[in-house]
């Protein structure tokens, strides 16, 4: 079902990443986290900061993150062209989509673009029953497998968009599935960046999408990867692979309540960060005379 030697390669990674990350230690007081879990790690596995970070929570579209790196560890060919048809209509929350059933075609490549930059749920749902012969059933079952494999024990997937509830996860296991695709440099440039034009119609003009995650476009930030969410039950969520005061850092921030919330957690760590890198080199040349 998945390519042996690309699991075998991420295996070895993740494992020096996860030894490391358990190693003993608090994580420090940290700024105003308002998102109900929040969870920051450094490339070396140090906890940065934690906040209710084993809560079993709704992580809405926080899932397609998965749903990627298993069409990407099926080795199924990403030129192929996908419809979009009735079987990928949402009938849980009646969800809206530009990609129109029956007329809207694109590539998995571009299918995947769609979902993980704009978070559209009928190019996830798509991606789930074109995969393995088996349609969504053995995709959903895949993620589940993906999941354990990569030690997220208090993980569960119910479906390939995040639209059903039963997608649940804490922020102690979402790092280590952020890490998990940040080892797919295709995952890394779509979910990076600002803006995509698609062309699902033959016969009609492109279709502008932008990243659900504001911070890719803002000047101050290095985003490396990133992946929104929302549902009611999981409220507000955010995860990213960032590069602050010269630190890799992995993000996690769940169960917001504010439309904007995590993106102002996301610039209150970074002022705290940078902050606390200020001090930290002021004092480094005070003490040098």
């Amino acid at each position: 079902m998945f390519s042996v030697s690309l699991a075998l390669r991420l295996a070895a990674v993740y494992t020096i990443f996860i030894a490391a990350l358990y190693l003993p230690g608090a994580a420090v007081a940290g700024p105003d986290i308002r998102s109900g879990s929040a969870l920051v790690i450094d490339h070396h596995g140090n906890r940065v900061y934690g906040k209710n970070t084993t809560d079993v929570r709704s992580i809405a579209s926080v899932t397609k993150l998965m749903m990627a790196m298993i069409v990407l560890d099926a080795d199924v060919p990403l030129d192929d062209r996908i419809t979009i048809t009735e079987q990928d209509r949402d009938r849980l929350r009646w969800s809206r989509s530009r990609l129109r059933i029956g007329e809207a075609t694109l590539s998995r490549r571009d299918m995947l673009r769609v979902a993980l930059m704009s978070s559209d749920n009928r190019a996830a749902a798509a991606l789930g029953r074109t995969t393995f012969a088996g349609s969504t059933p053995d995709f959903v079952a895949a993620m589940n497998q993906k999941a354990s494999a990569l030690g997220m024990r208090d993980s569960h997937f119910a479906d390939a968009s995040g639209l059903d509830a039963g997608n649940q996860s804490t922020a102690e296991d979402l790092i280590r599935m952020v890490h998990a695709a940040a080892q797919y440099p295709f995952i890394r440039e779509v979910t990076s960046t600002g803006e995509f034009t698609a062309h699902p119609y033959k016969n009609r003009g492109s279709l502008e999408y932008r990243n659900t995650n504001p911070l890719v476009r803002d000047a101050r930030w290095n985003v490396e990867l990133s992946k929104t969410g929302y549902i009611s039950e999981a409220g507000r969520c955010l995860v990213m692979q960032a590069v602050i005061a010269d630190r890799r850092l992995y993000i996690v921030l769940l169960n917001a309540q504010g439309k904007m919330t995590p993106v102002a957690d996301s610039n209150r760590l970074r002022n705290w960060l940078k902050s606390h890198d200020d001090r930290r080199t002021a004092s480094v040349a005070t003490s040098g005379g």
